[in-house]
């Protein structure tokens, strides 16, 4: 009784639907059923009004609906193909409702010869080829990367790019096997040159292709693959600069890892002492993410947009939960294994789940709010920014996150106030601007170290704000 009045009290989701049925079942029913059997699966409840309130269903009609329902969910021309599901009679607060539990199912299933899908709390036609596909493929769990191409050659490889594959791969093992293999050895232990069972041809695979291939094949078996990497803080209608990467995955993340640099604070962050990059870290984890868990079939094109506020990544999925996702609930499933286990080969990915668990230690260090991961059929990632927020010192009084001793600076415990310093010593006239722009940290934080410094006595200021110069008293 209490899970049916929570459920009451929260309302419609895309895996809960009410039908009120003052006239019996209608074909709206059925299109949820459908939606429902075609997504997550979900509960139908019978005589509940879409606000949630209980009207009940007659008692002398209600087994009589439940078996009509029955016999319709098994006739082909309403639900093809055929389900068997069992609707439940329910008491509640002394009124009789039906309560039917539909699973997911494996089939992309039809109502009257129409698929319907759910989004949110509605149930929606699918009409074009492009969501149906998308359909079939997240039932079936298909891994495209390993769909064989016969007469792809070594030729239309960037087999120049292996060198350097093999030195990231032992960079990260030293006695890595890729070391002392050749190059089609490399192609054939990453999987990448398989058989296909299906009709017993040797080639290289989609996975292949993506990661190594020239651009106009990958053009040529992915029409549509495609980033868009966008900056939107001026002109937010349109764009301030813009990059459109089209070439494999490997230089994909150098381009987009590069265009992330240009346009996102460096701020400072230590960890056990030792300084890390926040921006390369959480721009590491949701770039490699959008480029080795995406749906190379789709015509969605991915994009990574930096805004204001926040920063984006979006790429076409596989979801079989959607849901948001957190370290939590993460259960590490990955879209293309022969993508994501060559990424981590070579450095650039750890094991599954290890990127929802980076991004939400880090992005509340980098912009004071926790990441949002949303796992669809568009895979979205949404990381907050605060070009004002410093983590350093938001979370640390001004006195204690500075020492100074006999010798001057403790530089183990605070080298960005030392690299001020030096700065100041090195160039007594430098502005604030001139420091924020060397450091790469925002002007404000500057200017919130300086006062911890001005404030411990190891600089001051002498002259006018304009023409003055720095003074530093610790040596």
């Amino acid at each position: 009784m209490d899970t049916i009045k929570n459920i009451l009290l929260l309302g419609e989701t895309n895996t809960v639907e009410f039908k009120r049925c003052g006239n019996g079942i209608g074909q709206d029913t059925y299109e949820t059923v459908c939606s429902f059997l075609n997504r997550y699966g979900g509960d139908i409840y019978l005589g509940v009004e879409d606000s949630g309130k209980v009207i009940g269903l007659p008692a002398e009609v209600i087994r009589g609906m439940a078996s009509n329902f029955v016999s319709m969910i098994s006739n082909p021309d309403i639900i093809s193909p055929t389900i068997q599901l069992t609707p439940m009679v329910v008491d509640y607060e002394g009124k009789q409702i039906l309560h039917i539990r539909v699973p997911p199912s494996s089939e992309v299933h039809s109502f009257k010869k129409v698929i319907y899908d759910r989004v949110g709390d509605a149930d929606v036609k699918v009409i074009a080829t492009g969501p149906i596909a998308q359909m079939y493929i997240r039932k079936q769990k298909i891994y495209t990367e390993k769909k064989v191409y016969p007469y792809v050659t070594l030729d239309d490889l960037r087999l120049d790019m292996l060198p350097r594959i093999r030195q990231l791969a032992v960079n990260r093992y030293q006695k890595h096997p890729w070391k002392d293999l050749s190059d089609i050895a490399i192609l054939q232990s990453a999987g990448l040159y398989a058989k296909d069972l299906e009709t017993g041809q040797m080639g290289f695979n989609l996975a292949g292709i993506m990661l190594l291939g020239r651009d106009h094949i990958i053009k040529n078996v992915s029409p549509t693959y495609r980033t868009d990497a966008l900056l939107r803080k001026v002109n937010v209608d349109r764009y301030d600069d813009r990059l459109i990467v089209e070439t494999n995955l490997i230089e994909s993340y150098d381009l987009l890892m590069g265009f992330a640099e240009k346009h996102l604070w460096d701020k400072f962050y230590l960890e056990n002492d030792a300084r890390i990059s926040l921006r390369s870290a959480i721009a590491r984890e949701i770039l490699v993410n959008t480029l080795m868990h995406r749906e190379f079939t789709s015509s969605y094109h991915a994009k990574f947009i930096i805004e204001r506020d926040k920063m984006t990544v979006t790429n076409a999925s596989r979801s079989e939960k959607g849901q948001a996702l957190t370290p939590g609930n993460i259960e590490p499933d990955s879209k293309n294994p022969l993508i994501a286990d060559f990424f981590r080969n070579i450095g650039l990915a750890d094991e599954l789940g290890s990127g929802v668990r980076n991004l939400y230690k880090y992005t509340p260090r980098y912009s004071g709010k926790p990441p949002e991961i949303v796992d669809g059929d568009v895979f979205r990632i949404v990381v907050p920014l605060d070009d004002d927020y410093s983590f350093d010192v938001s979370s640390m009084s001004e006195n204690n996150i500075y020492s100074v001793n006999n010798s001057g600076i403790n530089s183990g415990i605070n080298e960005l106030r030392n690299n001020i310093i030096r700065l100041m010593r090195d160039t007594p006239t430098i502005t604030t601007a001139q420091l924020a722009d060397t450091l790469g940290i925002h002007r404000r934080n500057i200017e919130s170290h300086i006062r911890a410094l001005k404030t411990n006595g190891v600089v001051q200021r002498e002259g006018a704000r304009k023409n003055g110069r720095w003074v530093v008293k610790a040596q």
